[in-house]
């Protein structure tokens, strides 16, 4: 299998490819997606080999193949992030969504407040809201095509009230990779603030060449006490439906309070989580990704040269992930013309910019995880749509 090859993912019925009329009011068979954070590549041999000895073997009941999933993580922090970690420190859960409403509900009560630096996955504001906490919102600076911190201004916007801080690293929906610095300055401030961590690194594989993810944990081991992180083979291997998460806690008693709320929802990993998180986490799937980081850097550079050609259009710098940001606050557009522009007349559906929070107004996030054939006709109809600008 190459990437460049195509296949029906409505068919499949891919969110991705089947839910834009329910998510937007948006039909039609000239669509082409560009929101949901799933790749459009058909599964590699080694995740269908695994589905097919799971069927082969023909039986689904009560299992126990937990310690060799466990051994997997272990085994993949090593080998890509020089992490070593113990598996006594890992929690599976189903998925990181279903993760962090646990450490929400963990280490916060209702009305308590939780920090995010937005704009940032949207997720994270849905899931504070639905467990009746308070969103603190911490404006990243935009520079030069890239988002920044300002800690000077967020010690000053804390209100207190906050137990928890949600990190994105690397960043969705900006595509930043935070630097070693940039991460214990964020430990520096969760510490200030007397703030639990909860550090997102669902997208850490994803790094495009000449950047170098670091875990937070590696870069600020002096918050291990207080630190939480989020891992999973999901977005790398486009296995979402899996539904399989893995929490990563050094700190014992960090670990216990976490524990005790997912034995109290009595939740447990599902074998097909495990089974193709097993067999992605593996030298298989490691080459495999090693072949994918290339051919996302390419489909960006085509998005950024095509993109880059319109006024008031800035491509944020992808540096992580295979989302790209582009802010059109330039053009002097409002989100609703933007919305239509791209959808309306381009037909191409990226995830609107105000979902993010504050910061995201004016921006719009396009999934590059596709064939290279649909970024080019991305482009083509994007700057058609936006030809008056030339």
């Amino acid at each position: 299998m190459t990437f460049d090859q195509t296949f029906d993912r409505m068919k499949t019925r891919s969110r991705k490819w089947t839910a834009m009329e329910a998510a937007f009011g948006l039909t039609g068979e000239d669509l082409l997606p560009m929101w949901v954070a799933d790749m459009d590549f058909q599964a590699p041999a080694f995740l269908t080999d695994a589905v097919r000895d799971l069927a082969e073997a023909g039986d689904f009941g009560y299992f126990d193949h937990t310690d060799s999933y466990l051994d997997a993580v272990v085994w993949w922090a090593q080998a890509r992030h020089g992490w070593k970690i113990e598996p006594s420190w890992i929690t599976p859960t189903a998925s990181l969504g279903n993760a962090i409403a646990f450490a929400i509900q963990t280490w916060s009560k209702p009305g308590d407040g939780v920090a995010v630096f937005s704009p940032v996955y949207h997720e994270f504001s849905k899931k504070i809201r639905r467990n009746g906490r308070t969103l603190t919102e911490l404006p990243l600076l935009e520079e030069d095509g890239r988002f920044t911190l300002d800690f000077n201004r967020y010690d000053t916007m804390m209100c207190g009230t906050e137990k928890i801080l949600i990190l994105s690293s690397p960043h969705n929906p900006g595509g930043r990779v935070w630097s070693a610095d940039e991460l214990r300055a964020i430990a520096g401030f969760a510490e200030r603030h007397d703030l639990t961590l909860i550090s997102d690194e669902v997208h850490n594989d994803l790094i495009l060449p000449g950047y170098t993810h670091q875990a937070t944990a590696l870069a600020a081991p002096q918050i291990s006490a207080r630190l939480v992180t989020m891992t999973s083979a999901s977005k790398t291997f486009s296995i979402a439906g899996s539904r399989l998460g893995a929490v990563i806690i050094a700190d014992a008693r960090l670990r216990g309070q976490f524990t005790d709320t997912v034995s109290r929802a009595d939740l447990y990993p599902n074998l097909l989580g495990v089974a193709l998180s097993r067999a992605a986490f593996s030298p298989e799937g490691a080459a495999w990704v090693d072949a994918l980081l290339p051919y996302l850097a390419d489909n960006f550079e085509a998005f950024r040269s095509g993109l880059e050609t319109l006024p008031g259009a800035l491509v944020h710098r992808l540096e992580g992930t295979y989302l790209a940001w582009v802010d059109f606050s330039g053009t002097g557009m409002t989100d609703g013309e933007l919305w239509t522009r791209a959808t309306g007349q381009a037909r191409v559906v990226p995830s609107p910019g105000p979902a993010f929070g504050t910061g995201g107004s004016g921006g719009l996030r396009f999934n590059l995880g596709t064939q290279r054939a649909r970024v080019d006709d991305a482009v083509d109809r994007l700057t058609r749509a936006f030809a008056d600008l030339q």
